[in-house]
């Protein structure tokens, strides 16, 4: 299996090294590495996250965030990279918009 990020889950988390950087200088460079980290880890294990909102939801290991997926046939599609202090409500609908 391969995981292949969607342009909006790209958008995600090109937003949150923003984020991160504008915190301190270097931290934005942390993030989307442990990102990619927890990306990479998710060829072995996925399908095997709680379902939430109709998708997969594996939660980053080193930051709030969480990774939104599915699975289909030998692709990991990633629908988005969400911070979990974000409103419910509010991920619930930018899912909706984004599923296929």
């Amino acid at each position: 299996m391969h995981v292949e990020l969607r342009v909006e889950a790209r958008h995600d988390l090109v937003q949150g090294a923003l984020f991160y950087e504008a915190q301190r200088e270097g931290l934005g460079d942390y993030f989307t590495d442990s990102l990619f980290e927890d990306l990479e880890r998710l060829q072995g294990e996925a399908g095997n996250h709680a379902m939430v909102y109709g998708l997969h939801r594996k939660l980053s290991k080193k930051f709030p965030f969480a990774i939104y997926y599915q699975v289909e046939k030998s692709v990991i599609d990633v629908v988005a990279i969400l911070d979990c202090r974000r409103d419910p409500d509010a991920i619930a609908e930018r899912l909706r918009r984004t599923r296929p």
